[in-house]
């Protein structure tokens, strides 16, 4: 529903910023120029689609050999002694556990067709645990923040699109985005660890949280000592390093355990060809909707006013441009995913723009769907701080992925 009003808007807003330049500045052209971007993005989401295709089905295609090999469920047992911190008022042994760390692991993995599902077990099974039919526990709000956070290892869409927008190295955001999701998830945890009284001095946590900081201030360290010209290089050998071993990781996994990998492959391929299928309707819809605020001025007041209030505070402004993406996160994947393409469209994708927003849409989620779909399926009315707590997670996202791109890209 949320994105109906939001994709109306688009449309309203358009017309009325259209109707004020021509009747107040006599831009005659204005809603021919509406039109013909129009016409332009329909295009442009189509080829995009298309274009997605193969290198999505690629992807997937490993993935599956991952989850048929049992990566998925080697992740769960490595999680398994956090987690069981995480959320103290599951029993042990209980089947929400289970469901819980597969979840993560998938979103991980960037596995949505499977993590959705497992999510949607794991509340079923923690509403089997909740007092209070209609509130949502201490374990759910956990449970929801650990999915808004967005925590994500292998962020292979955001690639695919960086590829498809004629990115030189679509895969140059990966540390970057993986750095700023993490600080995402770090800063959800922390927050709802303290609001639910949770023993954050307990040992395993305080290695966990210790070893995650320190890596990331290795990462912050190691980069800064590299001249900047060359901190894309570095960070670009490394992902695609990184990318590689885990595809083979993912085979010597699948042979390991005598799955067929090709058929494996195949499986996943043919879902990722009907995926790239799949989401040409909704490309259509928002990236003409954009192009219709973009073209009427409307964007264009957006931005230039923000980048007035960051100037006024003697801040660098360049970020701005990014920004629509990461205000759309939490309101709409679609509609995020729409304000990334548009700007790298714009902007170009190996553009600073372009970085940021591609950071933006992978550092954080869909917050108020997640909340949406996860409380709807459970019939949970009050959310409690839910929604503050995945918002604030959001937010340290936003501010990480502006900094962590001004240190790799900047």
């Amino acid at each position: 529903m949320a994105l109906n009003y939001i994709w109306v808007a688009f449309f309203l807003i358009a017309f009325f910023v259209g109707l004020y330049k021509l009747i107040f500045t006599g831009d005659v052209n204005i809603f021919t120029e509406m039109m013909n971007s129009s016409f332009s993005s329909a295009r442009t989401a189509f080829d995009i689609s298309i274009g997605l295709t193969g290198i999505l089905s690629l992807w997937l295609g490993f993935m599956k050999i991952g989850e048929k090999a049992g990566v998925v469920n080697f992740i769960a047992r490595i999680a398994s002694p956090v987690f069981s911190r995480l959320f103290p008022d599951i029993p042990k042994g209980h089947p929400a556990s289970g469901s819980i760390f597969m979840n993560i692991a998938a979103n991980m993995l960037n596995l949505d067709n499977a993590a959705t599902p497992l999510g949607l077990k794991a509340m079923k099974e923690l509403q089997e645990l909740n007092g209070k039919k209609d509130t949502a526990s201490n374990s759910m709000i956990m449970f929801l923040v650990l999915n808004a956070s967005g925590l994500t290892l292998i962020p292979i869409t955001i690639m695919v699109y960086r590829a498809q927008m004629g990115s030189v190295n679509p895969s140059n955001i990966f540390i970057p985005l993986m750095l700023a999701t993490t600080i995402a998830t770090i800063a959800g945890i922390l927050f709802v660890s303290i609001k639910q009284k949770i023993n954050l001095l307990d040992r395993v946590l305080i290695r966990f949280f210790g070893g995650i900081v320190t890596l990331i201030i290795g990462i912050v360290s190691l980069v800064k000592s590299f001249p900047q010209e060359k901190v894309a290089v570095y960070s670009s050998l490394v992902a695609n390093c990184l990318l590689f071993c885990i595809i083979i990781a993912f085979i010597i996994a699948g042979i390991k355990k005598k799955v067929n990998v090709y058929d494996a492959f195949i499986e996943g391929a043919k879902e990722g060809f009907k995926t790239a299928v799949m989401i040409i309707p909704y490309l259509v819809a928002m990236l003409v909707a954009i192009a219709f605020f973009r073209a009427s001025g409307a964007m264009t007041f957006l931005t230039d006013a923000i980048t007035g209030a960051v100037s006024f505070l003697g801040l660098p402004s360049d970020w701005v441009t990014a920004l629509p993406t990461a205000i759309m996160k939490p309101l709409s994947g679609s509609g995020a995913r729409g304000m990334m393409l548009d700007t790298m469209q714009t902007y170009g994708a190996d553009s600073f723009a372009g970085l940021l927003a591609s950071i933006f849409q992978g550092s954080t989620d869909t917050t108020f769907y997640l909340v949406a779909v996860y409380y709807g399926a459970v019939n949970i009315k009050n959310t409690r701080y839910t929604v503050s707590a995945s918002l604030l997670a959001d937010l340290a996202g936003v501010i990480s992925a502006i900094f962590v791109c001004y240190l790799f890209f900047g």
